[in-house]
């Protein structure tokens, strides 16, 4: 069977679990009241029917009981033994291998810890560096849902792994990237650029990304969103994303007030998904606001800072057309 990875936040009911999974080698995910997801021979439309009477019986649809059908699904009958697994944690990361099925353990139910999986960390249970993951990777890993799929990243998930667990030394292609990367985060910070230069750049880069269009809002017409970029998957499916562009120093950071204005922006223009680029940095508070959205109405929200956002410049080029 073919290797696969997951993105896993292990934060059950908001707290932070990671040194407890770290501990005794496991993977742990919440919902922990819902027993009975572990047999096998419940349908989809029964997994997700036991979530949703336990947790969101009041609801007038599925859709937040199938979100989170969703990552329960993936965590116990997607993940295979030797499957990749990568847990954010703060400004690092660990990643662990899937050791085994999932398990339910009763007396965890209290903490809302009782589906575990066993695991192996890799790194020598040590965390990873943000700043060695690629743009790529880096976004992925501020999914706003608890497990999503990152096979796609494999590569890039095992190279972080090499360079952290070896020790590797800087090659002169890494220490190149990592001196334009800051070069180029303090020119977005404090060089030839107003929030009109950054609005324009971001619509240079979101076309070089592959946009079928992508518009800068008139201020005077601006009901939340900055610019709206326009792609479309497999030729066919149109897919439009509001981005709120703002030019700020790491300090203050980004707030919850920028993400309500985009929220804005996504409702008027019936956006699909909505983006806040910024060359400063993003709060938690922020972040916050952005996760509640999801939850609420399914639509996620990517908060890119101002170093993702040069790593992304530098990865990717600046193609003008």
């Amino acid at each position: 069977m073919a290797q696969q990875a997951f993105i896993l936040r292990i934060s059950p009911s908001g707290l932070d679990r990671v040194p407890e999974a770290l501990k005794e080698s496991q993977l742990i995910i919440g919902w922990a009241e819902a027993s009975g997801l572990l047999d096998s021979n419940l349908t989809w439309e029964q997994f997700r029917e036991i979530i949703n009477n336990i947790y969101y019986s009041g609801e007038n649809t599925l859709r937040r009981a199938g979100a989170t059908a969703g990552h329960m699904w993936r965590f116990i009958r997607e993940m295979n033994k030797g499957d990749l697994v990568v847990v954010p944690h703060w400004a690092e990361f660990y990643v662990a291998e899937v050791a085994g099925p999932a398990i339910y353990d009763k007396n965890k139910v209290s903490a809302d810890t009782a589906y575990r999986r066993p695991a192996k960390w890799l790194n020598n249970n040590k965390a990873i560096r943000r700043d060695l993951a690629k743009s790529a990777l880096i976004s992925r890993m501020k999914t706003q849902g608890t497990c999503a799929y990152a096979t796609d990243l494999l590569a890039e998930i095992t190279e972080c792994i090499q360079l952290a667990s070896t020790g590797q030394a800087p090659t002169f292609h890494t220490d190149l990237q990592t001196r334009l990367i800051r070069e180029t985060l303090a020119e977005l910070r404090s060089g030839r650029m107003d929030s009109f230069g950054f609005e324009r750049l971001i619509q240079t880069v979101v076309n070089g990304l592959g946009a079928d269009d992508a518009r800068i809002i008139p201020r005077s017409l601006d009901k939340g969103a900055d610019i709206l970029a326009t792609f479309r998957l497999a030729g066919a499916f149109r897919q439009v994303i509001a981005i709120q562009a703002k030019h700020w120093q790491p300090e203050p950071p980004v707030g919850k007030d920028v993400v309500k204005q985009l929220i804005k922006g996504i409702e008027a223009e019936s956006a699909n998904l909505g983006m806040v680029i910024t060359s400063g940095a993003i709060s938690d508070e922020a972040v916050a606001a952005a996760e509640k959205y999801y939850e609420d109405k399914g639509i996620k929200i990517e908060l890119v800072d101002g170093e993702q956002f040069a790593k992304l410049i530098i990865e990717n080029g600046i193609r003008m057309s």
